[in-house]
Order: C-alpha cells, then sequence, then structure tokens
C-alpha cells in the first residue's frame, strides 16, 4: 500500500473543526476522537471517498461500515425508526450506541458505505469533537475504527499516526478516548438483536426496551459470512503477537495482561506485566484494553496470556474483543 499523502496532525480547537469539515467536504479521510476510539472519517455519500477509506485501511468492502450523525433528527432523514428504536435512541443518544435499521426511501449514505444491504448501522458520538466536526460538515460521515483493518483500535492520536501517518489526510489530536471499545451495535429488526457488544453495557440496553435482545444467528459471524454490522469478523482487533486465554498461570516469554489482583501460577516468568485495573473495574479495563494490548505487542513476548475477565457489563465487550484478537490474522 503506498504512503504518499503528506498527514497533517493538528490538536483540537476551532481550527482544527473547520480544518476537518473542508477535508471532508473535499473527499478527505480525517480521523478524530470520540468517546469509544478514534475513527476514521469520510463523506457518507461519496463514493469515492469511501472507497479510499476502504483502501486506506485494507478493510474488506463487504463489511459494512457506521454512518455517524450530529442528532435524532438528522439520523431520521437517514434511517426508518419504529417505536423501540426510537426509544433506544431517546435513551443513548448521544452515545456509544450503533443501532442498524432499514435504510429510508432517499438515504443519503452510499451504497458502498452499507455494503449493498437494505439497512445503515448509524450513531451520534458524545464526543464534543466528533459532534463539533459533523456539524461544521453538515451531513452524515462514516468512521470506522482509524487503524488498518483487523489491528488493534486506535484509542490516541500516536495510535492512528502509528497505522495510517501518509494514508490518510489529517489527523485531530483530542488525547485519549473516555470509553476505549468499540460502541454497542444493536439491529432493530422484528426483535432487536445484538450484534456487538460494546460501550454500552446489555443491561442498560434491555431495562429500556423491558426486554431481552435476541442474539445473532451462529451463521451471522465469521470471516466467510456477509457482515450485517461492523466488528463481526470472526479473526478482529488483533496483535500480532498470539494472545492466549484465560491464563491461570504464565509460562517463560509470555507477557501477562492482568485484571485485578495478578493472582496467577508464575507470574515471575512473565516478560512484562500490565494490569488492565488493579481494583477490577471493568470500566477502567475497556478504556485501557486497545492501548495495553498496543504496548505489549512491542515487547517481543511469545505470546500475550490474558487473565480471566467477568463477562457482566462492560465484561461482555472486553472478552468479545478478546475473543477475536485470540483467533489471530
Amino acid at each position: 500500500m503506498e504512503t504518499t499523502l503528506n498527514t497533517l496532525l493538528l490538536p483540537v480547537g476551532p481550527h482544527a473543526t473547520a480544518t476537518a469539515a473542508s477535508v471532508l467536504a473535499e473527499g478527505g479521510l480525517v480521523a478524530f476522537p470520540t468517546e469509544t476510539v478514534y475513527g476514521l472519517g469520510a463523506d457518507a455519500g461519496n463514493a469515492s471517498a469511501i472507497a479510499r477509506l476502504y483502501q486506506a485501511k485494507g478493510r474488506p468492502a463487504f463489511n459494512p461500515l457506521i454512518a455517524h450523525v450530529a442528532d435524532l433528527a438528522s439520523a431520521r432523514r437517514i434511517a426508518l425508526f419504529d417505536g423501540q428504536a426510537l426509544r433506544l435512541a431517546e435513551a443513548f443518544w448521544p452515545g456509544p450506541l450503533t443501532l442498524v435499521l432499514p435504510r429510508a426511501l432517499s438515504c443519503p449514505v452510499a451504497e458502498l458505505a452499507t455494503a449493498g444491504l437494505d439497512t445503515v448501522a448509524i450513531r451520534v458520538p458524545a464526543h464534543k469533537v466528533a459532534r463539533d466536526i459533523i456539524r461544521t460538515f453538515g451531513g452524515a460521515v462514516v468512521a470506522p475504527s482509524a487503524n488498518l483493518s483487523g489491528h488493534v483500535s486506535p484509542t490516541t492520536a500516536e495510535h492512528v499516526n502509528g497505522d495510517l501517518a501518509g494514508r490518510i489526510d489529517l489527523i485531530i489530536d483530542g488525547g485519549p478516548v473516555e470509553v476505549g471499545v468499540e460502541s454497542t451495535i444493536v439491529g432493530c429488526f422484528a426483535e432487536p438483536v445484538l450484534l456487538r457488544p460494546g460501550g454500552l453495557p446489555r443491561a442498560e440496553i434491555e431495562r429500556v426496551l423491558g426486554h431481552s435482545l435476541v442474539q445473532p444467528p451462529a451463521d451471522a459471524e465469521g470471516d466467510n459470512a456477509q457482515p450485517i454490522a461492523p466488528g463481526m469478523l470472526a479473526s478482529h482487533y488483533a496483535p500480532r503477537t498470539p494472545v492466549r486465554l484465560n491464563a491461570t498461570d504464565v509460562h517463560a516469554g509470555e507477557a501477562l495482561l492482568a485484571f485485578g489482583p495478578a493472582r496467577v501460577a508464575r507470574v515471575e516468568l512473565a516478560s512484562v506485566v500490565l494490569n488492565l485495573s488493579e481494583h477490577g473495574d471493568l470500566a477502567e479495563a475497556a478504556a485501557n484494553l486497545f492501548g495495553y494490548l498496543r504496548i505489549l505487542d512491542t515487547r517481543n513476548a511469545d505470546t500475550i496470556a490474558v487473565m480471566p475477565i467477568p463477562d457482566d457489563g462492560l465484561g461482555e465487550a472486553i472478552n468479545d474483543r478478546l475473543r477475536r484478537a485470540a483467533v489471530g490474522r
């Protein structure tokens, strides 16, 4: 992949917002912070810009993108909302929830971004910088994670620069993100389906709906399936170093990704130890997950051993990302 662009890096501020909106309007690619991870933005209605985005990331074109908008009114011009979808949007937007909905008749999102599906993934980000850029641009912005496809997602501008410098036009540096894992994705079909666990826990969604979310069918996931939402490929979020899950001991030459008190056998054999949260706080662990995986991936370990993490609350999203990371590339 050629790396010929002179990627500009700007700190947040009015000049950065105006520059980002201008670059998007001209068909360029802009990385910017959201509350979940850094996104790589392109004009959602510009198929040429979206093709450039797929190329810059090395992302399969059959993998759909999320359209980011400034508010619910903008979302309703793109997608059709039933009562359940509207309740979720009103309860959790702006925030780390993506809804997969039927495309509106006049939906301006390019079919390349929806992978030819009759649905569109859409969300309103909670990060002020992201919303300011989208408002100033004046339209929907597709924004998958700002990293090479399959790599660990970026939680700082430095992560973006390491993967995409020379491949995109602009990076807006807003410091570390707050949530640290991607948005939760719910398919608003006859029965709402949890397509990807993420930064909004399942229990909060089910509380608003008044009933349980349905699991996607078994054949909806996997690298050979046509994804109906982002983040459903079996191999995803993967470091170069192999990942070993639910480790209760450490082997010689391994790095350890710990959680809570590091009570594992032979911890002294670990070449390096990073603890997602010494106090067992799942929100802290989610915020640290991708950054720590990136650090451990540079330490020349044979394997990254990961301690067990509870599967409740944000733990469901953390374990989902770790399972996909362990599949490898």
